[in-house]
């Protein structure tokens, strides 16, 4: 059992390692987080119902877990393929598409759910 859970720690302190080296190694990575960051203290501003900012938190977390897709692949093409290769450029273009698609879907979800809470807002002013 002691074990078992031993590789469990190491197993979470690895995952925890890829992630830390996300955020320190990609300037895309601490761009989303910083504007997860307002979007959440938006949400809280605006005070959201429970199931609207359950779509925002699932639409960051898509955002992160493309970007860290895209790194990941991008390392295993740098590796595979040290000098430029056409395919292996094409690889890593189309792993960073899949982040502008989910980018920008994150935007749209933002638009229909702040939008009109944000509008009602300043014309108040």
């Amino acid at each position: 059992m002691i074990r078992m859970i031993n590789k469990l720690v190491r197993s979470f302190s690895f995952a925890y390692q890829g992630l830390i080296y996300c955020f320190k190694t990609q300037k895309n990575m601490r761009i989303h987080f910083f504007i997860a960051l307002v979007v959440f203290m938006i949400s809280y501003w605006l005070e959201l119902e429970k199931g609207e900012f359950l779509i925002i938190l699932l639409t960051v977390a898509l955002v992160w877990v493309a970007e860290i897709i895209n790194t990941s692949l991008e390392k295993i093409v740098d590796l595979l393929s040290p000098q430029y290769h056409p395919l292996a450029g094409i690889a890593k273009n189309v792993a960073a598409g899949a982040v502008l698609v989910s980018a920008i879907f994150a935007v749209i979800v933002g638009i229909l759910i702040f939008g009109e809470k944000l509008f009602k807002f300043l014309t108040k002013i």
